[in-house]
């Protein structure tokens, strides 16, 4: 866990609060030693965040941005840093929150969301007054859920007590997703706990899209706070169509304002997508080349090394294009190509994401490639099983595990520019990056031997932004090479461990920040582009090119990418210099 400012709250920057004033922040004095400990730790961090970005620790702040030189707990300091997220608008924020998770007993709040909020609570950076509730049809108890997240919670020696106070603050309740009377007894044990009736609420849905219904309208009508926020988080998929995700959001609308639905896609917490905006809107020298007279071609890459393991029964009720293509990638493509927004505000954000939305058209087979994955008879243990063997994938199917598509976003600034999307399970590497290839370099004096530059955001695994660019090569010669100028995060920031996604996104939404969360026109987008192509896959279930796994990927998808002008030459491949 970074103790670097969370993306939504900037206020945990050096700019808003300088290093002494952290320390009078974090060290108050009605603090229990284990909190002083974990603060002071917060503290030395952010100190250290401070010294690697170069800032001077006595650098005067404007007056607009000073807090108060009164020692502040950690609740007051969260009302503090939403202020400034939100500028002047007026807050009636409760001390008292309330998380509850609706489908704890899952293996997503197994693995993910309770890990994640035990991280924060670890490490400070929820309101002082959090508690944590279970929600689920299974039988259980806090230390049945305790013992079943362990594997996944990374607790060190001394940490022990700290994880006890976390699953102290912790309840469960059993009950049926679609019985009113179970929701009442949520609610009534919510009530029986401290501020019960004044606290904030969010609801984390890490549920099946089957139960959103009958799960949404009971926390309606049963558990709403009356005096405090109240939130909703929704895990995709969001819908299956564009129809589906149409009626998931009309009943969403139906019960819940915009401002209190967050559907999260954790690609849009990761570090180096983030990283998108600051580097195309931060820095001039991209402006005047991020259009079609310089750029070829842009990919955008998502590859997992490993197959179904075990869970092809879920995948292949949605394959790979719902799966990673239709919002990760396509995420990833509204950030490289939207305008400059008007401001940083959630909004001004999304507006123009969705302005980048309306200029691609729905995508057609022509411009697809769809592969599945095969034994390799050499490989070795799961190498050895295609799709196929995977016991949970019915028999003969032919969903998808590799998609290769090609979009084309219709306005002045990309027009004839190909942005490639390329996704799949079982390849060669894990990687997931975004590649700008450049055009050509006119009038070419050294013979056909500068290859285009590009420009690489690598979002994992390890994080980097690298440029390919020729350079003379050293010796005698007077011959260009390939060679890169590289920013690999874990070398330049050595003492800096990344947040994990979904704790920025769990941030976000105590902070009320919408930014990094996908709004329902969006969402009414992306699925316009995709569902006439998912439409005739699913009707027509045209047989899926076999590939091997561990390999790149069907031929024919190099042949596709080749044809509308990316250009893989094969000669260099970065290197992590850790």
């Amino acid at each position: 866990m970074s103790y670097m400012k969370p993306s939504l709250c900037e206020a945990w920057s050096a700019d808003t609060v300088p290093a002494a004033r952290l320390t009078e922040i974090l060290l108050v004095d009605d603090a229990s030693t284990d909190e002083v400990d974990t603060r002071r730790s917060l503290d030395r961090t952010l100190s250290r965040t401070v010294a690697s970005q170069a800032l001077p620790l006595e650098k005067e702040t404007p007056p607009s941005e000073k807090m108060s030189n009164i020692p502040l707990s950690r609740s007051e300091v969260f009302g503090e840093l939403r202020k400034e997220l939100h500028e002047d608008e007026e807050f009636h924020q409760s001390d008292v929150h309330f998380f509850i998770i609706m489908g704890a007993s899952g293996d997503l709040a197994k693995k993910k969301i309770y890990p994640t909020l035990w991280w924060l609570f670890r490490d400070g950076l929820l309101p002082e007054e959090t508690y944590f509730l279970g929600f689920a049809r299974s039988d259980l108890t806090v230390d049945a859920i305790r013992t079943s997240c362990l594997p996944y919670l990374k607790v060190t020696d001394t940490e022990a007590d700290r994880l006890s106070a976390f699953f102290s603050r912790n309840s469960y309740i059993s009950g049926k997703y679609g019985d009113e009377d179970s929701f009442m007894k949520l609610n009534t044990h919510i009530l029986s706990l401290p501020k019960g009736a004044e606290g904030n609420r969010l609801f984390y849905l890490a549920l099946p899209p089957t139960v959103y219904h009958d799960v949404t309208k009971n926390i309606k009508h049963r558990c709403m706070s009356t005096k405090g926020w109240n939130r909703v988080i929704v895990e995709k998929p969001f819908g299956h169509d564009l129809q589906s995700s149409e009626e998931l959001s009309t009943h969403l609308s139906s019960l819940f304002t915009e401002e209190q639905i967050y559907r999260i896609d954790h690609y849009l917490g990761k570090e180096m997508v983030q990283n998108l905006m600051v580097l195309r809107f931060g820095n001039r020298i991209f402006g005047p080349i991020w259009n079609r007279d310089s750029v070829a071609c842009v990919v955008l890459t998502f590859k997992e090394p490993f197959g179904t393991q075990g869970r092809g029964g879920y995948f292949d009720d949605f394959g790979i294009i719902r799966d990673v293509m239709q919002n990760h990638l396509l995420q990833m493509l509204c950030l490289v190509a939207m305008e400059k927004p008007a401001s940083t505000s959630s909004d001004d954000v999304r507006d123009e994401k969705v302005k980048v939305l309306k200029c691609i058209a729905p995508v057609t087979m022509s411009d697809v490639v769809l592969g599945q994955y095969v034994g390799d008879p050499e490989g070795e243990g799961d190498a050895k099983l295609g799709y196929l063997d995977d016991p949970t994938v019915p028999k003969g199917s032919t969903q998808a595990t590799f998609a290769t598509a090609v979009l084309y976003v219709h306005n002045e600034r990309w027009d004839g520019v190909p942005f490639i999307l390329r996704c799949g399970k079982a390849l060669n590497e894990r990687k997931a990056e975004v590649r700008l290839q450049f055009t050509d370099v006119p009038g070419d004096i050294f013979g056909s031997q500068c290859r285009r530059n590009e420009l690489v955001v690598r979002v994992q695994p390890n994080e980097a932004v690298y440029a390919k660019m020729m350079s003379k090569k050293p010796g005698v010669y007077f011959s260009p090479e390939e060679t890169e100028l590289d920013l690999t995060y874990k070398s330049r920031y050595k003492d800096v461990k990344l947040p994990d996604a979904y704790e920025r996104l769990i941030l976000d939404v105590f902070c009320g920040s919408q930014m990094h969360f996908v709004r329902s026109d969006e969402l009414r987008e992306a699925w316009r582009i995709f569902t006439p192509l998912l439409h005739y896959v699913d009707k027509e279930k045209p047989k899926p090119i076999p590939y091997k796994y561990g390999s790149r990927g069907p031929t024919e998808a190099d042949d596709l990418v080749k044809r509308v002008g990316f250009r893989y030459e094969g000669t260099y491949k970065w290197v992590n210099p850790m």
